[in-house]
Order: C-alpha cells, then sequence, then structure tokens
C-alpha cells in the first residue's frame, strides 16, 4: 500500500540556534526507517514525469522502488547508472524546481522527497563501503578535461566508463570546483566531496592540479599533445561588482573570495589554518542568490550581526526557498528592496558603512522581471564593517584571450550547441564557462551531453 500522507518527511536538522555557530552539516539525513516511509509515497507512475525534470536522466521511479525493497545499495547502483555525483545532488541540487516540480504527489500535497532518498541512498553505499563503478577496457582514446567543477567530473566519468584515457586539469590546488571553494561545509561537507573524487579517480580518471590552462599550456597545444578530443568545463569563477564608488576599500570581498578563503583554505579553523579573514561585527551581503545566502550563513557563523540587501522583493529572489529560510532561522537579516549606491571608509581606508536607497518595482524588464526603481527621498547608511558582493560571475577571460580559434560570446561565455561541441574541432565545452554561473545538476548535466557528443564523434 502506498503511503498516502500529503506531506513528505521532514529532514532532520540541527537547531538553528546550535548550527549557526558551527560549521557541522545542517541536515542529518534520513535514516533507513524514514527514508522507507518516504519512498512509499511514490506511486511508481508509469510515465516517470519526475524524470523529465533531471537534467542527468536518474531513473526515479526506480530507485525509489529499491529503497522501499530495503535494496539500498540497488537504488545507488541505479542512480550512479546516470548520476556520477549523487550525494553531492542529494545536497545541493535544487529538486523542487526540476525532478519534484513534476511528482504527481505534488498536485494536491507535496511532492516525494526525491533528493532526501537520494542522498539517503548514497550517503548509505558510501558509508557501508559498497561503490563500484563498472568500465569498458581501454579504448585507445585519450581526452583532456580542463576544470574539476562538477561539468568536468561528469564528463570525465562518462569518458572513462567507455575507456577512454582521460586526465583533468584543475588550476587551483584541490580538485572539486565550485563544489570545494564555493559551497559551505554546513551544507556540502568536503570529505564527501573528496570521496566522490577518489570514485572517479578508481575508474581511472587522473587529476593534475595547480595547472592553469591558458598559463602553463593552451587548448592548442592539448590537442597537439594526443588528445582526441578536450572538454572545457572551467566554470564561471570571474566575480561581478556593482561599479558602486567604494568597492576598492578594505573589507570588501566578492563572494567567491570570502567563500574561497573559508571553505578551500578552512579560514573559519583560524588559526589551525593560517588564512584568517577578518569581518568585523557588521557585515553586508549584497544580492539574493544562493551564493548570498552562503557568503551570509558563513559570515553569521563567524559571530557577525549581518544583514542581506537585495533589489527586488523576497519573491524575485533567485536563492532556493530552504536556503532563504534557513537563513531566516539562524538570524540573517533582510532589507528587501533596497540597493547599495556606495560604500564608504574610514580614515585607515577599511569599510565603515554602506550607503543604500528603498526601491519599488515598477514594469517588468526584458525577462519578465518587474524593474527596481529607486524611491526618491529614502536614502540611509547601514553601519557596516564588511561588504561581500555577490551578485554573480563570468567565465574567465584566459582561455578565451589564449584560444583566439575558440568562438565566444560578448559577454565571455564559450558558445558550444546544445550537444557541448564548439566551432573550434574536438573542442567541447559546458557548464557555467557557456551559460554563465547556474546550478551543479545543470553543469552536469551538460558535461554529460558533451560526454556522449565525443563518444558519437570519436567511435571504437
Amino acid at each position: 500500500m502506498p503511503n498516502m500522507s500529503m506531506v513528505k518527511h521532514p529532514m532532520p536538522e540541527q537547531e538553528p540556534a546550535v548550527r549557526a555557530a558551527n560549521f557541522k552539516e545542517v541536515a542529518l539525513g534520513y535514516t533507513r526507517e524514514i527514508a522507507v516511509e518516504e519512498a512509499e509515497r511514490c506511486l511508481n507512475c508509469k510515465n516517470s514525469p519526475c524524470v523529465s525534470g533531471c537534467p542527468v536522466n536518474v531513473p526515479i521511479p526506480g530507485f525509489i522502488a529499491k529503497i522501499k525493497e530495503g535494496d539500498v545499495i540497488g537504488a545507488y547502483n541505479l542512480i550512479r547508472s546516470q548520476n556520477a555525483l549523487p550525494a553531492i545532488c542529494g545536497r545541493v541540487c535544487p529538486q523542487e524546481s526540476q525532478c519534484e516540480s513534476k511528482c504527481v504527489r505534488g498536485i494536491k500535497g507535496e511532492p516525494v522527497a526525491i533528493g532526501r532518498l537520494e542522498r539517503f541512498a548514497a550517503d548509505t553505499a558510501m558509508s557501508e563501503g559498497n561503490v563500484q563503478s563498472e568500465k569498458k577496457p581501454a579504448c585507445g582514446k585519450k581526452a583532456a578535461v580542463i576544470g574539476s567543477g562538477p561539468a568536468g567530473l561528469t564528463c570525465a566519468g562518462e569518458l572513462a566508463k567507455a575507456g577512454w584515457d582521460v586526465t583533468i586539469y584543475e588550476a587551483l590546488h584541490t580538485a572539486g570546483g565550485v563544489l570545494m571553494y564555493g559551497i559551505p561545509e554546513f551544507r556540502l561537507p568536503k570529505a564527501l566531496v573528496a570521496r566522490e573524487i577518489e570514485t572517479l579517480k578508481d575508474m581511472g580518471v587522473k587529476i593534475v592540479t595547480n595547472a592553469v590552462v591558458g598559463k602553463a599550456f593552451t587548448v592548442k597545444e592539448l590537442l597537439e599533445e594526443g588528445n582526441d578530443a578536450v572538454f572545457i568545463g572551467s566554470g564561471a569563477g570571474l566575480p561581478n561588482f556593482q561599479k558602486i564608488p567604494g568597492e576598492n576599500l578594505c573589507g570588501v570581498y566578492s563572494a567567491n573570495e570570502f567563500l574561497t578563503r573559508l571553505n578551500l583554505m578552512k579560514a573559519y579553523t583560524f588559526p589551525e589554518h593560517d588564512t584568517p579573514v577578518k569581518i568585523g561585527s557588521r557585515v553586508a551581503v549584497i544580492g539574493g542568490g544562493n551564493v548570498a545566502m552562503d557568503a551570509a550563513r558563513c559570515a553569521k557563523r563567524l559571530g557577525a550581526e549581518v544583514t542581506v540587501v537585495y533589489r527586488r522583493s523576497e519573491k524575485e529572489m533567485p536563492a532556493r526557498a530552504e536556503e532563504v529560510h534557513h537563513a531566516k532561522e539562524e538570524g540573517i537579516i533582510f532589507r528587501m528592496l533596497t540597493a547599495p549606491t556606495e560604500i564608504t571608509g574610514d580614515d585607515t581606508g577599511f569599510v565603515k558603512s554602506m550607503k543604500c536607497i528603498e526601491m519599488q518595482l515598477g514594469e517588468p524588464d526584458e525577462r519578465g522581471r518587474r524593474r527596481p526603481v529607486p524611491v526618491a527621498g529614502s536614502d540611509f547608511e547601514l553601519p557596516v564593517e564588511t561588504v561581500i558582493v555577490a551578485i554573480g560571475n563570468s567565465p574567465n577571460p584566459l582561455i578565451k584571450k589564449t584560444t583566439p580559434e575558440l568562438p565566444t560570446e560578448k559577454w565571455g561565455g564559450i558558445q558550444a550547441d546544445d550537444t557541448g561541441r564548439t566551432g573550434m574541432k574536438n573542442v567541447y565545452a559546458g557548464g557555467d564557462a557557456v551559460t554563465g554561473a547556474a546550478t551543479v545538476i545543470l553543469a552536469m548535466g551538460a558535461g554529460k551531453k558533451a560526454a556522449a557528443a565525443i563518444l558519437e564523434d570519436h567511435p571504437d
């Protein structure tokens, strides 16, 4: 008998007052009993509408059926047949706007908790040591993958399964890309990311760190060195700024720098690790996306009073509703319909305040969102010691500058079709390097499509 409960089983979590003072994972995960009970809410629809909402086409009803039967390892293996990073996706994918948005149970109640069940299956399999990866015999083909973020890792895994000799080139000293430097420990433990990467290494994928493509070597040189294909998954790591006065003051961070210092360089453990981050007692975070929520919640854990400043209303915020909810629970202050106009400094060049103006929503812009318009005479000043700018990122221009043969967009993105093919022979691209900053699962989907195109263009 299906479980006809109208609501999904809540995720066990740390209490807000406790978690706001530590960097341990917020969500504690389902127990086996809870997972089976939630899995029984799935109706196992014949046309599987949930699968159409998954960028990597995970066989969702199939893996949930395995959980119902108590075959958690079977569920994990079924997920991994289509998704190289299930433990990661179960934590950071926006399921509410993808697979769960298509769930039939969501018509009259809450959808099945697909993401939480995916996390449960992955965590259980990895903790029990039952993680296995199948791959075909070596086929004599060789590929270079630029970037070890979700797009690069996925592409590398798909090619390795097909018997290709794959080497990933990572610019930083640790593999994982945005999974390591961008997403906080309390949302995505770094040890878990490292374990997912080890699974790829067990398949034969080689990873070269401290390798900046465009400096150490070029895309063209990778092809000349015998690679049959090159996949570019270098992400979008160039931060955008608002170009308001005062952005060069000490105490103004891009969200990229702030999160990289905390996540990859473990600044939150200072002085155990020697990368300090000085933020003072009051912090303003500019932006309304997931990165802004991550930066705000990190600053809160470092002991600051944190205010998120966003120029539209909460309804227009692009951040996941769950992340906004968690931030509010943890005591983050939200100033909606507010835009910064200037960052002011003291005599020593450090931030002392941020001038703002209230906004109101006017006519829709070209994307259909109502455009924020300043309210005359509503200026005010917010006393802060640190400002974190989280208004998006652009692709790093280095590959574009050193690969003139590679067609790119005016805004810096690499031109690639839906399959990942670019205008340069045997060069493929996907993820944020093509689309601009987006989600982990969309980057993974792009990496998977590009791998399929590579295999089609280079048959055995």
